[in-house]
């Protein structure tokens, strides 16, 4: 099956079957804010913006990497970012792989005509790094869409559950290093749906990535969606046992956050609204990331993706007024505590 063929099944299947992680959650429901009854602040007046490699965001949110390389692609991804535009947000593509190996694949992924001023981020496989793509592949990536930074993306339970999936992982450190030494704007590695440990994250922090995706378990999972795609039973069913498998969300973002300090640290997984990304940002997120609840409105027009991700600012901007922050930096000193214990988070 050729890479524009799978990418055409991998929207149909997110949009139309149920591929949510099975048996595990984000855990940012074991947090829950103070609530400030007298917050003594002016709504208008809160400013959650902050800038980035040179980037100004209204708000520290991103709409992760979903897809390209399939013509309907192309709508989805102007549709995305045309709303990125007018909300002030980042956004990523989806991988370029498709495009880096046919070159007539390019318009599904450019987006700036649209979206001039967004902070957007490019994207390959961490993997091709073993089948023959380096620094001119991930440059390509970048120039094609004039990208500000490359997302190179792990995904290793995906590529063990999928059909001819890429399976030589080995010295990828090594290489993440050199590409992340040669490449002119920052690198940042990120997980797709199982989490980065902390123990990951300080060895790609000492291999000089720029950021950090943690991309933890708890939302879409890409084994469910590879099992969708399986005609062997057997393959099936063990695609569909690691619908339970990761790292939760908030438990990756706390862990590398402890771990890495000096970086970025991007939080995505199964955050589908304002509170949780509050929570994340306030665990040690820079931003914040969702993808699937942004898919379906994609798939209709701008104003669909920009009507639901504005409720998502919403409720984030009401967050930081129901705890007295007026800033970002407010915000990331809010007081929050353990659902199970009551005690405040430090």
């Amino acid at each position: 099956m050729s890479i524009e063929a799978r990418k055409r099944e991998h929207i149909d299947i997110v949009l139309n079957e149920d591929v949510r992680a099975k048996g595990i959650t984000t855990g940012f429901e074991r947090f829950f804010f103070e609530h400030v009854a007298l917050p003594e602040l002016h709504f208008d007046e809160i400013d959650l913006s902050l800038t980035l490699w040179g980037r100004r965001l209204k708000a520290p949110l991103l709409i992760s990497s979903m897809t390209g390389g399939t013509d309907p692609a192309q709508a989805i991804n102007l549709h995305l970012a045309e709303a990125a535009q007018q909300l002030g947000v980042a956004m990523g593509v989806g991988s370029q792989r498709a495009a880096i190996e046919a070159q007539e694949l390019a318009y599904t992924y450019q987006v700036r005509r649209v979206a001039p001023d967004i902070l957007l981020f490019a994207n390959l496989g961490a993997v091709q790094l073993n089948y023959g793509y380096g620094v001119d592949q991930a440059r390509r990536a970048v120039e094609m869409i004039e990208a500000d930074a490359l997302f190179l993306h792990l995904n290793a339970l995906q590529e063990a559950v999928q059909p001819g999936g890429d399976r030589d992982w080995r010295d990828l450190y090594r290489k993440i290093e050199a590409l992340a030494a040669r490449l002119p704007v920052p690198l940042v590695v990120k997980e797709v749906g199982n989490g980065i440990s902390a123990r990951v994250a300080r060895r790609l922090a000492d291999c000089g990535v720029a950021a950090i995706d943690v991309a933890g378990a708890g939302g879409t999972s890409w084994s469910e969606v590879e099992a969708h795609r399986q005609a062997d039973p057997r393959r099936k069913r063990v695609a569909h046992t690691f619908a339970r498998w990761g790292i939760p969300t908030a438990l990756a973002l706390i862990e590398v956050r402890r771990t890495v300090p000096e970086l970025p640290i991007f939080a995505s997984g199964g955050i589908r609204d304002g509170v949780d990304a509050a929570k994340a940002l306030r665990l040690g997120a820079t931003l914040v990331g969702s993808a699937a609840p942004l898919l379906g409105p994609a798939t209709d027009q701008a104003q669909a993706v920009y009507e639901t991700f504005r409720s998502f600012i919403d409720e984030l901007r009401i967050v930081a007024f129901c705890t007295g922050s007026r800033t970002l930096d407010d915000l990331r000193h809010a007081p929050l505590r353990r659902a199970d214990t009551w005690e405040h988070v430090p």
